[in-house]
């Protein structure tokens, strides 16, 4: 595998943006001898990050290259701020950028299969958001999403003593909980649409620990999608907090569910 540390400039965010890659290289040279590069692209992962991390937090605190070599896939990690991957009402348009602008720029620079069922999604908490949200508002795109710990209910987090100290941040980027539920930004309402609109659905995972601080907005996330009977949406509750041994751990059983189509253990 190789590891690219990649800034770009996006011309929607009008700055330039930091990317990390994992991709799969070319091995077994011999002297002398060369053959055409394999036009088939690579599958690929569009992995998110948190509210306080950036573009190099999956490669520094896990081991996604080691889990990406197992099934030889794309891993493009790209940076997104502390937007919930969301054209903010005031800020940038950092969904946008992650959902039109980055596979545009990544699918021009490396070798990645531009077919639907080779494409997906995942991240962590704000992160989390940020894929479920892809495969809810571009379904036509994504074969499979998830959100580990995610980032589930935008209303829950303006109203909860958790995210307290974000709320100057959450007023910035969605107005109001109100905002959110009318502007495509709360999964549920898109999940509803979604359903409603009988057309083929990313499957979706979502796993969360027993004792995280946002347990209670994934059991009503959970509840929420299994009452609209979204085909094909699995949850799971682990022991485990908000922390990167979780996330290390349950990133393995997020490539088993997209690559290998298998559940997690109950």
């Amino acid at each position: 595998m190789a590891f690219l540390r990649c800034d770009i400039k996006s011309a929607l965010l009008g700055k330039a943006v930091g990317m990390n890659v994992i991709i799969p290289q070319r091995n077994g040279y011999e002297k002398g001898i060369f053959s055409p590069a394999d036009n088939s692209g690579f599958k690929t992962l569009y992995l998110l990050h948190g509210l306080s991390d950036d573009q190099s937090a999956w490669s520094r605190y896990s081991s996604i290259e080691r889990y990406a070599n197992a099934y030889n896939i794309a891993v493009i990690m790209p940076d997104g701020g502390r937007s919930f991957y969301t054209d903010a009402r005031n800020g940038f348009p950092y969904w946008s950028f992650i959902s039109e602008e980055l596979p545009f720029i990544a699918e021009g620079m490396f070798p990645l299969s531009r077919n639907r069922e080779d494409r997906f999604a995942a991240g962590l908490s704000m992160g989390g958001y940020g894929a479920l949200k892809l495969g809810l508002r571009c379904p036509e795109r994504f074969a499979a999403v998830a959100g580990l710990s995610p980032v589930v209910s935008i209303k829950r987090r303006f109203e909860s003593q958790d995210s307290a100290a974000w709320l100057p941040e959450l007023r910035n980027i969605f107005g109001s909980p109100e905002d959110a539920e009318t502007s495509g930004n709360d999964l549920l309402t898109l999940a509803k649409q979604a359903v409603a609109a009988e057309i083929p659905l990313p499957r979706m995972l979502s796993i969360c620990g027993t004792e995280d601080f946002m347990i209670e907005d994934n059991k009503e996330f959970n509840s929420g999608m299994h009452a609209l009977n979204y085909p094909q949406f699995h949850s799971y509750l682990y022991p485990g907090c908000h922390n990167w041994e979780f996330w290390d751990t349950h990133i393995r059983q997020v490539m088993k569910f997209f690559f290998d189509n298998q559940l997690p253990q109950e």
